[in-house]
């Protein structure tokens, strides 16, 4: 499905998908034999969306000989790679918080929440509110799936179903959020769906509600800039003979855009960026030694934090 400045979704399709794919993920990295994430809802979320290639693959039976270079070592990468990811936010989360002291900020944003069950399975600090926005269909979905489950948040969590094109800043508001009071922000998994401008913007607006103390995570995926559409779309072309039907090449917004670390910088906050390959170090996690044909590139794990007044 090719994007349009109006387009929505759920979550078994367009974008939607993308974030069950990610939670795909999440749940097969929780069952490995040595996990480095346990993520309880990840696997019942995702059959609840009921796209039938990720249910296959969850019970193990999609037949990974039909699907080209779908080795063991890189499935095993790709696993890997998505539990180090998941654990830099998690890990994120909790220095922000203050973790066990609880010294830290008291409201969480995750922005284009997906999926993410942060709200319910991570250990938040007493008083700690979270923030989820994601497009209506996705928030209700995942609210109604999760009460079903049984599932309570760890935290105070409030939805703010709106998508990020819309004056969320607003909307957040209204469902409590005090810009006074210090925030961690999370963009995960979302900066190359948006067009470069809204990326920029979406920083502009995090910047503008973030009082001092403020910390963000994020992504940068230099890639983005020489992303070859033609060649993600045949990439991925064994997967919908397999019944998925995402086309990266048609859902990402390619070419130039602002460089994510500078871009915060100039606007005053302190940046970190951990390269994917120093992230399986740092977790234990063997560097994939398969060739790597990411389209996007070795991508960077960046977090900041706001020590003076906002711009």
């Amino acid at each position: 499905m090719t994007r349009t400045d109006d387009d929505s979704w759920d979550l078994a399709s367009s974008v939607g998908a993308t974030a069950t794919m990610v939670a795909a993920g999440r749940a097969m990295a929780s069952a490995a034999a040595d996990p480095l994430i346990d993520d309880p809802y990840a696997a019942p979320l995702v059959r609840a969306v009921g796209l039938e290639f990720f249910t296959r693959m969850l019970d193990g039976d999609l037949d990974l000989d039909t699907i080209p270079d779908a080795s063991p070592e890189r499935v095993q990468a790709m696993i890997d790679a998505m539990a180090v990811r998941t654990k830099f936010f998690d890990d994120y989360f909790t220095r922000a918080t203050g973790g066990a002291t609880g010294t830290g900020v008291r409201q969480a944003v995750i922005l284009a929440s997906g999926l993410d069950s942060r709200a319910y399975r991570l250990t938040w600090p007493a008083g700690t509110v979270v923030y989820e926005i994601d497009q209506p269909r996705v928030i209700e979905f995942k609210s109604t799936t999760l009460a079903g489950l049984g599932a309570e948040p760890t935290a105070t969590r409030r939805t703010v179903a709106i998508d990020l094109r819309e004056d969320w800043p607003a909307a957040l508001a209204a469902a409590g959020f005090d810009p006074a009071q210090p925030t961690a922000w999370l963009a995960e998994g979302l900066l190359i769906y948006l067009p470069p401008e809204a990326q920029d913007r979406l920083f502009d607006q995090i910047t503008e509600l973030s009082a001092p103390g403020s910390t963000v995570a994020t992504e940068y995926a230099p890639g983005i800039r020489e992303f070859d559409a033609e060649r993600a779309r045949e990439m991925s072309a064994p997967l919908r003979a397999q019944g998925l039907d995402i086309d990266m090449g048609a859902l990402v917004y390619a070419g130039e855009r602002s460089h994510v670390m500078e871009y915060l910088q100039a606007k005053g906050w302190r940046v970190t960026g951990v390269p994917r390959d120093e992230l399986f170090q740092r977790f234990g996690r063997p560097i994939p030694t398969v060739a790597s044909e990411d389209p996007l590139g070795e991508i960077v794990y960046v977090s900041a934090t706001l020590d003076g007044a906002g711009e």
